[in-house]
């Protein structure tokens, strides 16, 4: 039986090293830790099932992300950029700070890098390479800014983290707010020195400019505005907050704005489901593999064996931040969370981190891994987009990846930045 189970645990991970998809991996690893611990499946699949519909907050993740992509398809990213162009483009760097705040919005409501790139990076890369952008800081600047908006809501990710590691989701969502304009600020700070020394051209500061894109974006501006006061006031609950964000959406973008089509929604819903399918998938099939780790004891031993090396809370999350990095950078963002976090949180409880403050600092991890060598997957996305090889993207990130890990450094060690949000308005 031990040979036998040696070769199949060989099997799964050739399968891994293979290509093979995360949740079948993960679903073989689980199944096969049932079947040495005589565990019948059927009380598997019952508690996978339990676990999906006993939870309130899942149903949101669909129709946040439909909202998002019915954004994405509409010209809703021509009439944000246009706004913050005007807002901040008399700055030096201001087409660079215009594009780190339009990623980031976009991000925020898809919940996928990859949308924000593929959607925003061909209008901004020609118009920063025409200002006099360098073509390395402009393509690190695209490929590192496509994951920025992570840490704001209604990102899909932060519910996730909620749900996985049974943390209020509206503190999350309040302690990622402050963390991610500072990543937006000191990334922002180093496009201004950037354009300084290149003589970047700039636009004149006009008042009716901002009055004028202000009135053309002003029906997908407000959609932060009714997120913030409904969830943060009390109005709404979460799920109630997503329905009104999608039908507000589709009344926007069909409607009023008329960019989408209505016989074109039903693409945009199998686009957007394709990606909750997958997350689903991967959720289920991660389940099981936390429920047989539960079982075996095995986050008890890890953390019994970090505590008997790592005595320093300093130290363990120096370690946490390396290795959390290298997960982001080879693990898609949603199997990392819910793979990960379950083994992570009750090891950092261990330490007296604060659940919410570690779930910002896990997020900011993952999304510096998406744009950090050797195989982050803004990297490749950017090479199909802009038509560059890895290597060039790799030099290109690099600046970028070196001061968000300066960022990340500074909130891992100073949770008042995530936190004091949450104590100043006693947000539950």
């Amino acid at each position: 039986m031990n040979a036998l189970t040696g070769l199949v645990i060989i099997f799964i991970v050739l399968m891994a090293f293979m290509g093979a998809p995360v949740f079948v991996v993960i679903s073989a690893f689980a199944l096969t830790g049932f079947y040495l611990s005589d565990i019948q499946f059927a009380a598997l699949i019952v508690d996978i099932y339990s676990k999906f519909s006993n939870n309130p907050v899942l149903y949101t993740i669909p129709i946040f992300t439909f909202a998002g992509y019915v954004l994405a398809e509409s010209r809703a990213s021509l009439r944000v950029v246009d706004f913050t162009q005007a807002l901040f483009g008399w700055l030096p760097g201001g087409l660079a700070i215009v594009s780190l705040i339009a990623c980031a919005f976009f991000t925020a409501f898809t919940g996928a890098s990859g949308v924000t790139i593929i959607a925003l990076g061909g209008l901004l890369f020609p118009a920063l390479i025409k200002e006099n952008y360098q073509e390395k800081f402009s393509l690190g600047l695209l490929t590192s800014s496509g994951s920025l908006g992570l840490l704001f809501f209604p990102s899909l990710p932060i519910i996730i983290y909620g749900v996985v590691s049974e943390t209020s989701i509206p503190q999350l969502f309040a302690a990622g707010l402050i963390p991610g304009v500072f990543l937006i600020v000191i990334l922002s700070i180093y496009s201004i020195f950037v354009a300084k020394r290149a003589d970047t051209s700039r636009t004149k500061f006009s008042v009716s400019a901002i009055i004028r894109t202000a009135c053309a974006a002003k029906w997908e501006l407000f959609i932060p505005v009714i997120l913030v006061v409904g969830i943060f006031g009390g109005f709404v609950t979460l799920g109630e907050v997503a329905s009104i964000t999608v039908a507000y959406a589709l009344l926007v973008e069909v409607f009023i704005h008329r960019d989408i089509r209505i016989a074109y929604i039903p693409t945009i819903m199998h686009q957007s489901m394709m990606l909750v399918g997958g997350i689903f998938i991967i959720f289920g099939s991660a389940l099981a593999f936390t429920t047989y780790m539960i079982d075996a004891e095995i986050p008890l031993m890890a953390l019994e064996y970090i505590q008997a090396h790592i005595t320093s809370r300093i130290v363990f999350l120096i370690a946490l931040n390396i290795f959390l990095l290298i997960v982001g950078c080879i693990m898609d963002i949603y199997s990392a969370l819910i793979v990960v976090v379950p083994l992570i949180i009750p090891i950092a409880m261990s330490y007296e981190i604060n659940p919410v403050h570690l779930g910002i600092i896990f997020l900011t991890n993952l999304e510096i891994g998406y744009s950090t060598p050797p195989v982050g997957m803004n990297l490749f996305i950017s090479c199909i987009r802009f038509d560059k090889s890895v290597i060039t993207l790799y030099r290109a990130a690099v600046p970028f990846i070196i001061i968000l890990i300066g960022g990340l450094l500074v909130i891992t060690y100073v949770p008042e930045l995530s936190l004091w949000l949450i104590e100043k308005y006693g947000i539950k």
